[in-house]
């Protein structure tokens, strides 16, 4: 059985004795009840990882002892998802999904269409929620890396987004159900990195698109069928892990 990922950061060296307490130690201590003499992996989120061997456990604590430790290098192309902000009970889902599919980022937009509105405190909330969902769902899948969440966006810092990662020669794809041609069809093998935006339930109107692609995105479709907001960007990243060698790299052990 392939052993539990945990997050410390920072990592502690060989041969170092290593103290995980805090929400991860109560998970692994009381949650889990994992005694001593297991083996867990403990990761810093941004591609450390140690193996370790518990030495003892106590109430939401355990000590370890590092055995090993190695960096795991980033997929590549990174990708990064601008995922409008859906629904409330999706709003996680939508970071969730996208996390055990391998995004590297994500910006939440607030879109013009958006159903739900971050304003005042629901944006440090908001932004919060998102996050604690990327750390759960990043452990959930195995990350060695927890993708980051930035600030709420609006539709001019997306922009100056977009025109940013195309001049550094990036790929943008605006997913959009009207759109003729296919994500297969955008250079993304050879792309340092790919940014993906997702538009909310209503849909994207018509002068963001045209916004869009006129800071150099570029419009794809999908597929055949017409996604759910919070369903649209797990769906693009698995094509692009296919296309890509994204998911070439072995899973942690």
């Amino acid at each position: 059985m392939a052993a539990t990922v945990f997050y410390l950061d920072p990592l502690p060296d060989v041969g170092q004795v290593a103290v995980l307490d805090g929400p991860e130690g109560r998970h692994a201590a009381t949650v889990r009840r994992i005694k001593a003499g297991e083996r867990l992996l403990l990761a810093d989120g941004r591609g450390g990882v140690a193996d370790a061997t518990v030495t003892a456990a106590a109430k939401d604590r355990l000590d370890l002892e590092v055995t090993a430790r190695r960096d795991q290098r980033p997929s590549a192309p990174t990708v990064t998802l601008v995922q409008a902000l859906p629904k409330a009970e999706r709003s996680e889902l939508a970071v969730e999904l996208a996390t055990e599919a391998g995004v590297d980022a994500v910006v939440p937009w607030q879109s013009a269409r958006c159903v739900a509105r971050w304003e005042g405190a629901k944006i440090g909330k908001g932004v919060t929620r998102w996050r604690n969902a990327a750390l759960a769902a990043a452990k959930q899948s195995r990350r060695a890396f927890v993708p980051e969440v930035a600030e709420l966006h609006h539709t001019a810092q997306v922009l100056e987004l977009v025109r940013d990662v195309v001049a550094r020669g990036g790929v943008v794809a605006v997913l959009h159900e009207s759109a003729t041609s296919p994500l297969a069809s955008l250079p993304l093998r050879d792309a340092p990195e790919v940014v993906l935006v997702v538009g909310p339930e209503g849909g994207l109107s018509d002068d963001e698109v045209s916004g869009l692609t006129g800071a150099g995105a570029t419009a794809v479709l999908l597929g055949p069928t017409v996604l759910r907001t919070s369903t649209a960007g797990a769906v693009a990243l698995g094509a692009i892990g296919v296309l890509t060698d994204r998911w070439s790299s072995a899973p942690l052990d």
